[in-house]
């Protein structure tokens, strides 16, 4: 199978409701898989069972804050210029391209990376979402060290690091990234096709382009939206209030939604960190990481990230459930809530629907 240009409407589409609100606006990698496309042809999609065990991969992603990442537009020097690092470092060239995340732009950009480079992609990802910070992703929680990130900016750099952990290489990565604007390319655990088994999420390429798939020719968008996604729907309503920041290379905030309809006399509140992370009503949870928490138009279903939460919005939020592996006490403890500063202990959202 190979990624075409049309099919690039239906990736975007998935890819924005993985992204939880993160990962970076989908337009602007849209743009960029399409211009790549037409410039080297379609992208051939891998399985990982098809790659041979020596197979170097390289997870890529954008990282910083999403709001930046509008007006710094990665262009082709980049993947390039971590390409022939990669080669410099292992002395061989990379065999495929994999997305550190397939939620937002960064899981619709990579098939843009991989046509520049001339290599296919790999149908899998590092989390089966999106996450804010460099250490929250699969081959962290399986256990593979982070003992290498090759970051790349606008401005030609390109900056190496041997972090000691998984947790260095978000720190040390998140200050290059600041000192870069707040935006970069950066490739982390370039790992062999054999590593790669059992700490990769796989089929996630697949899974995005069915998502967006789902709403194509719906006459209710948003009931074929949440039946594909086995998702609870939590309150649907306008967008009352966004408190919104940039610090520190994340968009922090809370976005309030004050229920309509069969809703109306609800509210809930959205606490943000480049994604939704926790969703509360009356000071009860109703979702948290590492579940799935996205806001879509009430009409269209069409997912809106939190750089593009405005007042008055008609919007849905869904919540439904994470990969199993985010759900052991390694991923909890990388990535559940708190993990972000949230005294609360994991409950899973068909739990919580159900309580």
């Amino acid at each position: 199978m190979s990624i075409r240009e049309t099919d690039i409407p239906a990736l975007a589409r998935g890819c924005a409701v993985l992204g939880t609100g993160g990962g970076g606006d989908v337009r602007a990698g849209s743009l960029a898989a399409v211009r790549a496309i037409r410039a080297y042809g379609p992208v051939p999609l891998v399985r990982l069972a098809e790659l041979p065990p020596d197979a170097l991969v390289v997870p890529l992603s954008g990282i910083g804050a999403p709001t930046v990442s509008h007006e710094m537009i990665h262009g082709e020097d980049e993947p390039k210029r971590i390409a022939e690092e990669v080669e410099r470092l292992f002395g061989r060239p990379p065999t495929a391209v994999m997305s550190s995340e397939i939620g937002g732009s960064n899981g619709v950009a990579p098939v843009a990376w991989a046509a520049q480079l001339g290599l296919p992609l790999l149908d899998a990802d590092g989390m089966g979402r999106a996450f804010p910070e460099v250490q929250m992703v699969s081959m962290y929680v399986a256990g593979l060290p982070a003992d290498l990130v090759i970051m790349s900016d606008v401005a030609g750099n390109v900056v190496t690091i041997r972090p000691v952990d998984g947790l260095w290489s978000e720190r040390l990565a998140r200050a290059v990234c600041v000192a870069a604007g707040s935006s970069a390319l950066m490739a982390d655990y370039v790992l062999t096709a054999e590593r790669a088994r059992g700490a990769v999420v796989e089929g996630t390429v697949t899974r995005a382009l069915e998502i967006g798939r789902a709403t194509e020719d719906a006459t209710d968008p948003l009931t074929s939206l949440a039946a594909e996604l086995g998702a609870v729907r939590l309150i649907t309503g306008k967008l009352t209030d966004v408190e919104r920041r940039t610090t520190g290379g994340f968009v922090r905030g809370t976005a309030t939604i004050e229920g309509t309809g069969d809703d109306r006399g609800r509210t809930l509140v959205l606490e943000l960190q480049n994604e939704n992370l926790v969703a509360v009503e009356d000071n009860q949870v109703r979702a948290m990481v590492p579940d799935l928490i996205t806001v879509v138009d009430t009409e269209t279903a069409a997912a809106i990230q939190t750089e593009g939460l405005r007042y008055g919005q008609r919007v849905t939020v869904l919540a439904w459930p994470c990969d199993p592996l985010w759900r052991t006490r390694k991923g909890l403890d990388t990535a559940g809530p708190r993990a972000f500063g949230y005294d609360l202990d994991y409950v899973p959202v068909e739990e919580l629907a159900h309580g």
